[in-house]
């Protein structure tokens, strides 16, 4: 870890910021504004600099994805797909009449006036469509998780490398400028040496448990259920699965590969870490009964070895789809030093050090000595540690709020097409997120097998 000389360092850069932090705990920081992104200045396209967009798969994420995108400027939306008629009619509605609609997603990998394409697809379709989106020479921006599966992932990484397209995935958390300010501290050494993290994603409610709302026309004639289970073992249509697919190991990833990707996304990125070796999960379906095969409530447990980038350090993942604390979730970074509390848009800085001397008195076996004993130990005490050894020396703490309108989502759609015209790196390529995504599906393995996964966090593989 870094040393005090470090934190100092880091403290002294950010210039102004540090008086508010040498003020005393908890002082925001917020009037740093090194890393805002730039608002005033609207880049302009030529037609030839444009880039031409679709959608596969217009549900909440797609819709969500799709209006971002074209925020950006120089971003057109062209083509949409999805399986469901009613989604192509909204399509039309919201973007406009001339949008091309299919059910078919080739229809669009395969038209040569589209530049890049946002899948936003039911799991199971992610990797096989960024393939053969790739290969068909599309840029491609995929929710999370990366795959379904984890014998998918090397698979897809080789195909993105072949290709050589760019490959954006939506954890828009590693876009957070309150995760780029919190590893700064971070790597100051401003909590210690890190050793546990304590990560949650919580929610109580039926739309946040998945049970979304019903079209009223959702049938085999509005849907193209037949194409939706390709390559599947044949199963009678089932509304459910359709529209609440998340609850189905078939065609979703459950509360590991939907939420417990956000966090261990945020815990890699400010740690810079490849991920755990040993992964173990429990759960229950204790609330949501509604055909669900998947838990409600999961528990995840990981143990990150030492690396050149971190110590070794736990990991405590929780997604609870029926808290009484509400719809909240909290990811803290526990050191030596200090604890670094990620909190919605914003974080918190605390410390706690402890002092020189190990304590003496107050709930120790010093009590139950003979009087005369315990005299002369404090006496012995008092000559090997000095008043100042004996206290807990302390530091300021900070906290950390993103500057009003910072959309996390929009920057990293505004780094996937700047990694398009070939200006920046790609914040969330397919290896970064695969080493995300993996340790949650093997969650899920591990949750349904009943036993300890063994992780390669180097070489992307279950051991």
């Amino acid at each position: 870890m870094k040393s005090k000389s470090s934190r100092r360092k880091f403290i002294a850069q950010l210039g102004g910021t540090s008086l508010l932090l040498a003020a005393g705990p908890l002082n925001s920081i917020a009037s740093d504004k090194t890393h805002e992104p730039s608002r005033s200045f609207v880049p302009k396209f030529s037609p030839s600099d444009k880039i031409r967009i679709a959608t596969i798969g217009m549900g909440i994420m797609g819709h969500q994805d799709t209006d971002s995108a074209i925020k950006v400027p120089g971003v057109e939306l062209v083509a949409a797909c999805d399986l469901y008629t009613g989604r192509l009619t909204r399509v039309k509605e919201k973007y406009g009449k001339d949008i091309f609609t299919t059910r078919d997603y080739r229809e669009i990998i395969n038209r040569k006036d589209i530049d890049a394409v946002i899948i936003a697809t039911s799991d199971n379709w992610h990797a096989r469509t960024a393939i053969e989106a790739m290969k068909s020479g599309k840029a491609v921006y995929c929710e999370k998780p990366v795959v379904q599966k984890i014998n998918e992932g090397l698979p897809l990484i080789a195909a993105q490398k072949a290709t050589e397209k760019a490959m954006q995935v939506g954890s828009q958390r590693v876009s957070s400028i309150v995760y780029k300010k919190a590893k700064e501290l971070y790597k100051s050494g401003a909590i210690g040496q890190l050793n546990c993290i304590e990560a949650a994603f919580d929610r109580q409610n039926a739309l946040g448990a998945w049970q979304y709302t019903m079209p009223t026309d959702g049938s085999p004639e509005t849907v193209d259920w037949d194409r939706y289970i390709e390559g599947m073992t044949k199963m009678a249509w089932d509304p459910r699965k359709f529209f609440w697919w998340r609850n189905y190991r078939d065609f979703g990833t459950g509360v590991a590969g939907d939420l417990f990707v956000h966090l261990l996304s945020g815990i890699h990125l400010l740690t810079d870490s490849l991920g755990p070796e040993t992964i173990f999960a429990s759960g229950q379906l204790c609330y949501w009964k509604d055909g669900r095969d998947v838990p409600d409530v999961m528990t995840g447990i990981m143990q990150y070895p030492e690396s050149k980038e971190h110590p070794a350090f736990q990991v405590m993942l929780r997604v609870n789809f029926v808290s009484g604390n509400g719809g909240k979730g909290v990811t803290r970074f526990i050191g030596s030093e200090g604890v670094l509390e990620m909190t919605g848009n914003g974080f918190n800085l605390t410390n706690s050090i402890m002092s020189k001397a190990p304590g003496i008195g107050g709930w120790d076996a010093i009590h139950s000595y003979p009087q005369a004993m315990q005299e002369e130990l404090k006496k012995q005490y008092n000559m090997k540690y000095s008043a100042e050894e004996q206290k807990r020396p302390t530091k300021p703490g900070a906290t950390y709020v993103e500057p009003e309108g910072f959309d996390e989502h929009l920057e990293h759609f505004k780094n996937f097409f700047d990694g398009v015209r070939g200006t920046a790196q790609l914040v969330e390529g397919p290896e970064f997120a695969f080493r995300a995504c993996a340790p949650t599906l093997a969650c899920n393995d591990s949750y349904f097998q009943e036993k300890i996964i063994k992780w390669d966090p180097v070489n992307m593989k279950v051991v």
